[in-house]
């Protein structure tokens, strides 16, 4: 349990530069990183400055974001070790399927691919 108390409360805006670095290494792009966060979660830009300024933890990020695409589910595979379509905790598995859209940004994976079009 302890561990997920760790994500819950590990805040966005120190986790969101990372997001963005591990793409930028790959020859990806901070828009590119935002584009998924935005088909993720339904923030737009503005919502999502407003929760980088605010500080918030991964728990609330997600519990405010407007949306979470209906498509997620088609987002399978393995991510630190585990099955993200077998997670049950429901905001782990949201937190591992954004590291599993960015590890495929970063593996050169075409949006369309990773927005499941």
């Amino acid at each position: 349990m302890h561990n997920q108390e760790r994500i819950y409360k590990m805040l966005f805006s120190s986790v969101y530069p990372l997001y963005i670095q591990k793409a930028e290494k790959k020859g990806r792009t901070k828009t590119e990183v935002d584009q998924i966060i935005f088909w993720l979660t339904g923030y737009d830009e503005q919502s999502l400055q407003q929760q980088i300024d605010r500080k918030t933890d991964f728990e609330t990020f997600f519990g405010q974001a407007p949306q979470i695409n209906p498509n997620v589910s088609k987002i399978t595979g393995l991510i630190c070790g585990y099955r993200v379509e077998d997670i049950e905790d429901k905001l782990i598995q949201q937190v591992r399927y954004l590291d599993k859209l960015i590890d495929e940004l970063a593996k050169g994976k075409a949006m369309e691919k990773i927005l499941r079009t």
